[in-house]
């Protein structure tokens, strides 16, 4: 088996801006894969798996000419055992080409066709030189008359630049770690544009989709240009849902955290605060995107062009069969049942966090006066949102003003945003867990984020984990994609193709929630570990940040005596918030008083210990 190689290519990547055209040189990586499995099928016809879908094509090289045309087909999805689904599903990628002759000792791509949608309009474009290339695991080679031995058959794999060794992750659960292998490998396979887009079907940057999958590319790599990058399209490059619109601001301080720059901050406070939405904002201190003040002067302000589709609130994605005409295993769609009314409760959960993370912004740019009036502004949103979405008979949020329904998403969006007071989170999060996973893969982002936050660790990972029924991860796996799914199977969003990192919600969990490794200060000066670890007998990770890598481990024997150990990187001061049911703990071997919850953690090695 030959070793992997990599190229690095200056690559000119046209971007399709508002219907106008930018150059920027973004450097791609091409990295040459050899087969994991050769198969003969019959005389002349084989059938290769590269072992992992990544976007690209096959470079072949033959110590023997051949004369006589080659079929070919590429495939992300098996139709047999050793046969490639020609008919795979709406967007999961096929292709059968021809290639006229093999001349000896010549390096040849074979020539894909492109997909209109994913390679015109608002699509991130590709350099021409690169070609067409399409997301594939599988091969099949027919009339080959020459013999498989003189053939060197490579994928040719097309990504942004990626360091494999930056993290990893491994447990005493399975199921954990063959999520996270296979969600580390979708954020580096969809890689391919330099862009957070959504997938090869449009090939386009998403508001939604670029936050999953920022928290999850900064979570096992410290590579923060592509993320940069993606959120500097979003000022003039908005989307049409309303929600989505308000991830710009979450996008924008996450990269303040974990890498400490102010730039992107300073130069684009004006437009943040566009993005807040807070020109839609009622007396009651509430937004709707019904709003008289959505006016054409505002779209534009906020990136849109004059024709461009008026923002909607979108909720979940998709929504009912009633909306989109295709015919679903849940009628209702992804959104629970949800009735979005004007002034409703998961744009206004939005809203709010909006205000919060835009006081924090201004307080760091030294803005004190914007400062506080965000901050007071949250307050005030807080209130209505309380006073207003909260059943007090039922004890749990209704879909908005005028709603009496109640769903998932009325409430795991409140609960992710720190919007419920404390002597509900009981209330609220019982009616969650009874839900299920009532949500898409992008809402489960928000849905593990809150129950995570509100010590019911246990049913999350039990959801990250759960192998029964087709609504879960493991489906990812087990329908035979090694990218993260846009949804949970294909018959609940016809048109879902197999490289969506907003399906990577449980690879971000495992490092920012389980692990509970976050910047707590912008750039990582200090950490939080936050560790909820509870049905694990071992874990270990390796967590890497803009100061350095954090290095961490996680044993419990027989007897339940539990060990942490723990490798600060220099620079950084880590914050470890004792687990409530710990007790009998010892820090680097000398016990800590009882009462003590936080301890310190300098650069270098430290060891905790204690027993549940």
């Amino acid at each position: 088996m030959k070793k992997h190689f990599i190229f690095i290519f200056l690559l000119s990547s046209i971007i399709a801006i508002n219907a106008q055209k930018t150059e920027e040189k973004i450097e791609l990586e091409t990295t040459l894969i050899s087969p994991k499995k050769i198969t003969k099928i019959k005389e002349g016809h084989y059938f290769i798996d590269f072992g992992r879908a990544f976007f690209g094509n096959v470079q072949l090289k033959s110590t023997v000419a051949q004369k006589e045309p080659l079929t070919f087909q590429l495939g992300e999805k098996l139709k047999s055992e050793l046969q490639i689904d020609d008919n795979p599903g709406k967007n999961i990628r096929y292709q059968k080409v021809t290639l006229e002759h093999l001349q000896k000792n010549k390096v040849t791509t074979v020539k894909l066709v492109p997909y209109k949608r994913n390679t015109t309009g608002a699509a991130i474009l590709l350099p021409e030189s690169l070609g067409a290339i399409i997301p594939f695991r599988y091969l099949e080679i027919e009339n080959l008359k020459i013999p498989i031995e003189a053939l060197e058959i490579q994928q040719k794999a097309v990504h942004y630049k990626f360091n494999d060794n930056a993290s990893y992750f491994s447990s005493s659960n399975v199921v954990l770690d063959s999520l996270y292998d296979m969600f580390k490998h979708t954020i580096k396979a969809t890689s391919f544009t330099g862009f957070y887009v959504d997938g090869d079907r449009e090939r386009i940057p998403y508001e939604a989709d670029a936050y999953i999958n920022q928290l999850s590319h900064y979570s096992v790599d410290s590579e923060y240009t592509m993320g940069r990058r993606t959120n500097e399209y979003f000022i003039k490059n908005p989307t049409w849902p309303t929600e989505w619109l308000l991830h710009t601001v979450l996008m924008f301080h996450a990269d303040y955290m974990y890498t400490g720059d102010l730039e992107p901050l300073k130069k684009y406070y004006d437009a943040l605060k566009l993005k807040t939405l807070m020109d839609l904002e009622g007396s009651d201190g509430l937004i709707s995107s019904k709003s008289s003040n959505l006016t054409d002067e505002l779209m534009a302000q906020l990136g849109f062009e004059k024709g461009d589709k008026q923002i909607s609130d979108i909720i979940d994605w998709p929504p009912g069969q009633k909306d989109t005409g295709w015919k679903l295993a849940r009628p209702e769609g992804e959104r629970d049942g949800y009735e979005i009314v004007d002034t409703n409760t998961v744009v206004n959960a939005f809203y709010y966090i909006n205000l919060k993370l835009m006081s924090e912004i201004a307080e760091h740019l030294g803005k004190k006066e914007d400062a506080l009036l965000f901050k007071n502004k949250a307050i005030i949103t807080k209130k209505a949102i309380n006073d207003k979405f909260f059943d007090t008979t039922k004890g749990v949020y209704v879909d908005g003003i005028g709603s009496s329904h109640s769903s998932l998403h009325a409430n795991m969006f409140p609960l992710a945003f720190d919007l419920v007071p404390t002597e509900h989170i009981k209330s609220v999060t019982s009616f969650i867990k009874s839900r299920g996973m009532a949500c898409s893969v992008y809402g489960s982002q928000f849905l593990l984020e809150g129950l995570y936050k509100n010590n019911e660790a246990l049913y999350a990972t039990g959801l990250i984990t759960n192998t029964t029924g087709d609504r879960n991860w493991w489906n990812m796996i087990r329908v035979g994609s090694t990218m993260a799914m846009e949804a949970w199977d294909v018959k609940y969003k016809p048109n879902a193709d197999w490289n969506h990192a907003w399906g990577t919600a449980p690879l971000n969990a495992i490092i920012r929630h389980m692990w509970g490794i976050q910047p707590k200060t912008p750039g990582y000066k200090v950490a939080t570990i936050k560790p909820q670890l509870d049905n694990l007998t071992f874990t270990k990770i390796k967590v890497p940040t803009i100061i350095g890598s954090i290095l961490a481990e996680f044993e419990v024997n027989p007897k339940k005596e539990v060990l942490f150990s723990f490798e600060i990187p220099s620079g950084m001061m880590a914050e470890f918030i004792i687990p409530q049911h710990f007790k009998n703990v010892s820090f680097n071997d000398v016990t800590i008083n009882g009462d003590q919850s936080i301890l310190k953690l300098d650069s270098g090695k430290h060891t905790i210990k204690g027993n549940y």
